[in-house]
């Protein structure tokens, strides 16, 4: 699975990215009508989970991976199916979403913690994404622009989180062929 994961570490990157970008969005036109709100959340929530998708099938332990890519395109199918919903209503989609995602982010991070160095990136993602449907579960009428910048915020930093770990994925695969090299000029002087 180790090997796997490092040669798969560009879907993380891409995963990443997408939230990087969807939370400078956020912050780049905050007076978004819902529509657009909507249609930039479906986005993102469909990339992410045919992300999570590909790149849960190519692992071995791919449940959890599959599971959150399939929560997160569903939020974005529902997203797409009624624009015409209320900001309330979108906000129990994003936090629903960002619970139940947060929670299996953290299953797979539980899977790989023996096998890769620095799925603490995992778990930080994983609790940050359950803090921020939490709090829009219990302050749904913070208002709408300082949601656009709440979900702004959480995107931008759960990114970052996902570009640290697939460089990390990046540079473990760098250490296993130099360790294969040399291990073969040892057998073979």
């Amino acid at each position: 699975m180790l090997d796997l994961l490092q040669k798969r570490w560009w879907w993380i990157l891409v995963r990443g990215i997408a939230a990087i970008l969807f939370g400078i969005a956020c912050f780049v036109w905050p007076g978004f009508t819902v529509w657009a709100l909507v249609m930039l959340f479906a986005a993102y929530a469909i990339v992410d989970g045919a992300a999570m998708i590909v790149f849960g099938r190519k692992l071995g332990s791919w449940f959890w991976y599959a599971l959150a890519g399939l929560v997160s395109m569903a939020a974005g199918v529902i997203a797409i199916a009624w624009p015409g919903i209320t900001s309330m209503a979108l906000l129990w989609v994003i936090a629903a979403w960002a619970i139940l995602s947060g929670i299996f982010q953290i299953m797979a991070g539980w899977d790989i913690r023996k096998e890769v160095e620095g799925e603490w990136v995992l778990f930080v993602g994983g609790v940050l994404a359950i803090l921020f449907g939490l709090l829009l579960f219990f302050r749904p009428g913070a208002g709408a622009l300082s949601v656009v910048w709440l979900i702004g915020t959480f995107m931008i930093l759960f990114g970052i989180l996902q570009v640290i770990l697939s460089f990390k994925l990046r540079g473990l695969q760098k250490d296993v062929k130099h360790a294969k090299e040399a291990v073969e000029e040892r057998i073979n002087p």
